[in-house]
Formats: C-alpha cells, sequence, structure tokens
C-alpha cells in the first residue's frame, strides 16, 4: 500500500541556515533512494542531499535561495509498502550527535577522535581531520605551496566525495614546509596533508578531539593574523590577456580583513556540475554562470564547450596532478585591412556546423594515419566493362562502389572498425551503414548508404549518384546523413597522393582515397606498369591499434586486386 511521508533535511553538521542553490527534482518525478533531492551551500562546502525512500514526489515544500537546517521539510513522497515511516513520526538516525554526550552516553558511544597533529619540536604534521562517513575523499585542489605563510584555520585542500565537497582548515599557523598530497590523491581522516614550521604558541596547541566535516569556524580572535593570499591563488586572464584575481565570497566568522584579502574557494557550482566539468576537461574557472548568484549550472557548461569549438578557441584543461593541461591561446586577432585590400564574407551555414564537429573530433580523438596502396588494374578494366554493359540504362559505375563494398567485407572481418565508444563502453554494430564525403558549392557533407550489405555494385553506384545530386542541390534530409558506421572520403577524381581524413565522431575509422595512377610494379620477373590507388585510413587509437589498422587496409587492398574474393 502507498504511504506519504515528507522528505526532511537531515544531520548535516554544525551548519545551520544553509542555503538551498539547486532543486533536482519536481512534483511528479519518479525518484529511487539516496537520489540526490537539492543541493545547499555553505561559505565552507557545497553538498547534495539524497532522499531516505524511493517513490513519487507529490510536493516540493523548498525553492532556490531559501534557507533550511537540519528538520526543515524538503518535499512530500508518495512510498509504495507498509514498511514506510513518516519522516514527522520517525526523524532517522543522525550521522553525529549534535548536543553534548552526557557520561553515560560517552560510555555506550566514544566519540570518534581526530588523531593529534604529529609533532616534531617545532615542526607539526597537519593531517585530515574526522571528515564523517566519508572515506577515501579526492583531493581536487592544493591551497596552500611550500614556503607560504598559514594561519590557523586556514583552507588547505579541497576534497570532494560523490555528495559533497569540503576545504580542509589547517589546526596550527606558521610556514609550510613540506605539502604531502598532490591532485587526485585519496584521502581520509587522519592522512598527512602538510608540514609547518609552527608559529610561536602554536606547537603545542593539539589538533581538536572532534571536527565535523566542512565546519565553519569560530570566531577568532582580533589579534588572529591577517594573511596574505597564497602563492597559487587562481587568476582568470582578462581579454587584454592581464591576469585578475576573481571575486571570493567571505566567510563573517572568519578574521581575516575583507578589504585586503580575497579568500580563495571553489567555483560557485554543485559537485554534480563540478563532475561534469572534470569529465569533459574544462576548468570551471573560465565559465561564466547564470544561476543564483552566478552560480555555474550544467547548461552553462555546455554552452562553453560549444561555444569555445564555434569560435576555435582553446578549452583550458585542469589536468590531473596539475601537469601537462592544454590550455589553448584564443583565435587571434588582427585588422588584415591595413595591409592591403580585403573581401569579407560569412562562412555558410554547412562550413560553421561542419567546422565545430571537425575541430572537435580532431582536438578529441587520438588520430592515426595507415598509409597503403591498392592494384586496381583489374578492377578498373571491370568497371569500365560494365558500365558499357549498363551504358542504356543510365547508370554509370564508380570506383566508390566498389569501395563501399569491400569496406563492408573490411567492417565485417574486422568488428572494432564498425563501433563506437560511449563512455567505457564499446558499442559493436550490427548493422552496416557507409558514409561518404560529397563536395558541394557550400561545403563538404556525409550522405549515408544504409545497408550497404544488402544492396549490390549497380544499385550502390545508383544510390550515391542520387545522394551525392541532393547533397550539391541542398535537399539532403538530416535522417540521409545519420547512423553512418564507417565512411569514405574521395579526393581521386580531383588529385593528392595521401592524405589524413578527420574521423566523423562517433565513429572510429575513416578511408581516404587519392587519385589512382599507373606505376611500375615488379612482378618477379619484370616490372609491369599497374594502375595504382592510394589509400589512407584514419582510425581512433583508442580503439584500434596500428596491427589491426595494417590489416585492415591491406585486406581492403586484396579485395580491390582480386575482386573475386568479396564472395569468400
Amino acid at each position: 500500500m502507498s504511504n506519504t511521508i515528507e522528505v526532511k533535511v537531515p544531520d548535516i553538521g554544525d551548519f545551520s541556515e544553509v542555503e538551498i542553490i539547486e532543486v533536482l527534482v519536481s512534483e511528479g518525478d519518479t525518484i529511487a533512494a539516496e537520489q540526490s533531492l537539492i543541493t545547499v551551500e555553505s561559505d565552507k562546502a557545497s553538498m547534495e542531499i539524497p532522499s531516505p525512500q524511493a517513490g513519487v514526489v507529490k510536493s516540493v515544500a523548498v525553492k532556490v535561495g531559501d534557507k533550511i537546517k537540519e528538520g526543515s521539510v524538503i518535499l512530500q513522497v508518495e512510498t509504495q509498502g507498509a514498511g514506510a515511516e513518516s519522516a514527522t513520526d520517525s526523524k532517522p538516525a543522525p550521522a553525529k550527535e549534535q548536543s553534548a554526550p552526557t557520561p553515560d552516553s560517552q560510555q555506550e558511544a566514544p566519540a570518534k577522535e581526530t588523531p593529534p597533529a604529529r609533532q616534531d619540536g617545532e615542526r607539526v604534521t597537519i593531517v585530515v581531520p574526522d571528515i564523517g562517513d566519508a572515506t577515501d575523499v579526492e583531493v581536487i585542489e592544493i591551497m596552500v605551496a611550500v614556503g607560504d605563510t598559514i594561519a590557523a584555520e586556514q583552507s588547505l585542500i579541497t576534497v570532494e566525495s560523490d555528495k559533497a565537497s569540503m576545504e580542509v582548515p589547517a589546526s596550527h599557523a606558521g610556514v609550510v614546509t613540506a605539502v604531502k598530497v598532490k591532485l587526485g590523491d585519496k584521502v581520509n581522516q587522519g592522512s598527512e596533508i602538510i608540514e609547518v614550521q609552527a608559529s610561536e604558541g602554536q606547537a603545542q596547541t593539539p589538533a581538536p578531539d572532534k571536527e565535523p566535516a566542512a565546519q565553519v569556524p569560530q570566531e577568532a580572535p582580533a589579534s588572529k593574523p591577517v594573511q596574505a593570499p597564497s602563492s597559487t591563488s587562481p587568476a582568470s586572464v582578462t581579454s587584454s590577456g592581464m591576469a585578475s584575481v576573481p571575486p571570493q565570497r567571505h566567510s563573517p566568522t572568519e578574521a581575516y580583513a575583507e578589504a585586503d584579502v580575497p579568500l580563495r574557494n571553489l567555483p560557485h557550482a554543485s559537485p554534480s556540475v563540478r563532475k561534469f566539468a572534470r569529465e569533459l576537461g574544462v576548468n570551471l574557472g573560465a565559465v561564466t554562470g547564470s544561476g543564483a548568484k552566478n552560480r555555474i549550472t550544467k547548461e552553462d557548461v555546455q554552452q562553453y564547450v560549444k561555444s569555445t569549438l564555434a569560435v576555435g578557441g582553446g578549452i583550458p584543461v585542469a589536468a590531473a596532478g596539475g601537469e601537462g593541461g592544454l590550455s589553448v591561446l584564443g583565435w587571434p586577432k588582427v585588422d588584415f585591412g591595413k595591409f592591403g585590400s580585403i573581401e569579407t564574407k560569412p562562412l555558410s551555414r554547412i562550413k560553421k556546423i561542419s567546422g565545430a564537429n571537425l575541430h572537435r573530433n580532431w582536438v578529441m580523438i587520438p588520430h592515426v594515419t595507415n598509409n597503403d596502396v591498392a592494384d586496381i588494374t583489374e578492377l578498373e578494366d571491370l568497371r569500365q566493362t560494365l558500365n558499357k554493359e549498363n551504358q542504356k540504362s543510365g547508370v554509370k559505375v564508380t570506383m566508390l562502389a566498389f569501395l563501399i563494398k569491400a569496406v563492408v567485407a573490411g567492417l565485417k572481418k574486422f568488428p572494432e572498425f564498425n563501433a563506437s565508444i560511449d563512455g567505457d563502453n564499446l558499442v559493436l554494430k550490427q548493422y552496416y551503414h557507409i558514409g561518404f564525403a560529397a563536395d558541394t558549392p557550400n561545403g563538404l557533407v556525409v550522405p549515408v548508404i544504409r545497408d550497404a550489405d544488402k544492396k549490390g555494385i549497380v544499385e550502390l553506384a545508383s544510390e550515391t549518384a542520387e545522394l551525392a545530386g541532393l547533397a550539391r542541390d541542398g535537399k539532403l534530409s538530416p535522417s540521409q546523413m545519420q547512423g553512418g558506421c564507417f565512411s569514405i572520403s574521395s579526393l581521386g577524381g580531383i588529385g593528392g597522393t595521401s592524405f589524413t581524413p578527420i574521423i566523423n565522431a562517433p565513429e572510429v575509422a575513416i578511408l581516404g582515397v587519392s587519385r589512382s595512377a599507373h606505376a611500375p610494379v615488379w612482378n618477379g620477373k619484370e616490372f609491369e606498369p599497374r594502375l595504382m590507388l592510394p589509400l589512407s585510413l584514419s582510425y581512433d587509437h583508442r580503439v584500434i591499434d596500428g596491427a589491426a589498422a595494417a590489416r585492415f587496409n591491406a585486406y581492403l587492398g586484396s579485395l580491390l586486386a582480386d575482386f573475386r574474393r568479396i564472395v569468400l
């Protein structure tokens, strides 16, 4: 039987009146247990609050900008089953006790203790304090460097779990002598963070016995030193190329001088958005937020990637470990008119679309090209014979039709070429749709021959001619350019000896064909003239290795040299 319960804010440590920055569900949604409902943010952390029950959302009691605390009602959920209990009658067990425990309760459940900072004279090793039930949390930001002078309670690193991010503060003031973590490390309570040369009066200060996750520091005495920004403070780059420190949000409980010191913090985004940005390799510091208080949303990240690729700029990438990141300079602005007369005309719609796609494919796919040649002497004779036989029908057999048929045979023999990457999976296709690049007055388009394995040479020649005509007239429908498994780009009618075609994502390979030419070939006794066709196979090295590519190209060459092998 169904039961409607109230879902309330659980124990979130010592935080009170945290702000809702994102509502992730709406009335009528079907939700699962542990699915995130809202994202809240304090001065030190943002976290997603999950649902304790699966069911259907009957009503949402909060909105973006609301201030909530433990026990605040988030929404009502209609659950299935008699075992569901109303949140108004049954309060979930808190993760940690908020009130001071009595002596009896201390004996029953001793409080978890944070290992004290280890000391060696005036050298102090600062460790990760109690961070609740989170284990193996990832270090996503390091805020200090060797030589920095730090204050007590100053943030040292930022860690992130699946549900929350938090800054870990210093338990001692002093000068950093060693940093014992790096970006991407997994840390737990007690893991060493940094070593400091403690300031006078600080070396014997013990670490707090218990510190809630991402705890907001208490008001410090007025004598607390003002700390200058770390040498690793982030800076954004303005359009003029000058670095500027981004505006930071200030915690009213911290004793830093607000007018003098900008506090460090993560970009204003929820953990799920930061994870999405990392998967795309996007530095959130370069993204402008459109949400409340300039919060960065998933749509902001998507729009940033789209606009950056469209204008030919680079995507600043935060590399793991802080090294080897890709940060490409923006496109140069040049007044070409001052060097001579010019004419400006807009790019065609096709070139704008294809240009952005090609740039993305070239940057994101590790291309390798294998070059080979095929002896098509006999095949060219067969093609001319077929054209004479089909002269009255008006169908002209092209070399492209033979190439399509040979490629289909190659895909059947080497199925990894008929695949696409989907996250951590490889999707192997059981159909054979072949695209071919068609040159039009407005740019290249790629019509797709569907079920090429079920069509003969004459039918393939007829269909490619029809689609090429529609492409030149700008009458191709979107469905006629979708679903391709493998593409062919032929420059045979123009020239060239080889080139590197760009893979048409989400495909994993493309065949480039250049102009055939007669060349002397040794037959074992003498040189004889043979018509040789250059083949350039570009492949995605994440899926296909060099040996497989060489075998695929060689197999194509053997089919084109003796087309009778196509039936084997």
